[in-house]
């Protein structure tokens, strides 16, 4: 049975890019979308997948505290995603390599409310830096 205090909060989660801690940060989602080909042997009832391109996608929102993600413009940049909870079985490590912004914020805001910022972004792999093991 799983132990609920183990279960992994949001609240702890940052984002580094190039090494620089984003505490305006508070959300961050990364994915991987694999093309499947599909072959048709010769023999076989069932349609068979050999793995193609992999796609990387994400967004990341929060506050609007500086103009860096403007100054970046569409140069390439690393992100460290790292997701700890004090209850959990560990933290873990994520690094997304070759990130590029699909397009830049320059202006969204409204009178009387703070200014949120969201990138959407491709990446061009990853590495688990560190895994999360029951312990």
């Amino acid at each position: 049975m799983m132990d609920p205090t183990r279960a992994i909060l949001g609240t702890y989660g940052q984002v580094f890019i190039d090494g620089v801690w984003q505490t305006n940060i508070n959300h961050l989602e990364a994915s991987v979308e694999v093309e499947k080909r599909e072959l048709k042997l010769s023999g076989m009832e069932w349609t068979t997948h050999k793995l193609g391109a992999k796609k990387g996608t994400g967004t990341m929102s929060g506050y609007k505290v500086t103009s860096d993600m403007i100054n970046r413009g569409f140069t390439k940049f690393n992100i460290i995603n790292k997701l700890s909870d004090p209850e959990a079985y560990g933290f873990e490590r994520i690094q997304l390599i070759n990130c590029m912004p699909d397009k830049l914020q320059l202006a969204n805001w409204t009178a009387g409310e703070e200014v949120a910022e969201e990138t959407a972004f491709t990446f061009e792999g990853y590495l688990l830096l560190d895994p999360v093991v029951a312990g």
